[in-house]
């Protein structure tokens, strides 16, 4: 219930954050609430990995890539995730999540993920593999690029990515 009603309230908000170019950092601040915690009295481990999304939700929209994809009907998937646990984030204990786009290659594209705390010490990092899927199928990188407004050159994703998503 919590991740929707702060789905809701980062929806409501979304026109209130400046628009991204494609391949600025979306930043949302949060806080470890009561129901975010496991036996261990931190952030769930999947909590980290909902929260997430929302990091994803917000940056396809602020770059403008979120209007064609409601308006062609693409459906978001994630194709795998990995993620590093480094530091607790405790009971009310705020925190920022980083979400930016690495690179692409001709199907996927690559995003990481880094919840800082404050100060800046890294709670957790993620690099996420994701595309888009619509009617016809897999929606192309260059289109999905080109909603996005980037006009710049290719950009890879790291070696150790490509065989992670190979593997």
């Amino acid at each position: 219930m919590v991740l929707l009603l702060r789905t809701l309230w980062k929806g409501l908000t979304l026109r209130f954050r400046a628009p991204l170019e494609a391949l600025e950092a979306s930043v949302l601040s949060f806080r470890v609430w009561p129901n975010d915690l496991d036996v261990n009295v931190h952030m769930n481990n999947g909590r980290f990995l909902s929260v997430m999304d929302l990091g994803r939700f917000d940056l396809t929209f602020r770059t403008g890539l979120g209007r064609a994809m409601l308006r062609n009907r693409w459906k978001p998937l994630v194709g795998g995730v990995t993620i590093r646990y480094r530091r607790s984030l405790d009971p009310f204990e705020a925190y920022e999540l980083h979400t930016r786009l690495l690179g692409w290659d001709a199907k996927w594209f690559f995003l990481e993920q880094r919840f800082v705390k404050r100060g800046g010490e890294l709670a957790a990092e993620g690099v996420v593999r994701a595309l888009f899927r619509g009617r016809e199928g897999n929606v192309p990188v260059a289109e999905v690029l080109s909603q996005m407004g980037y006009v710049g050159p290719d950009i890879n994703p790291p070696e150790a990515l490509r065989r992670w998503a190979e593997g």
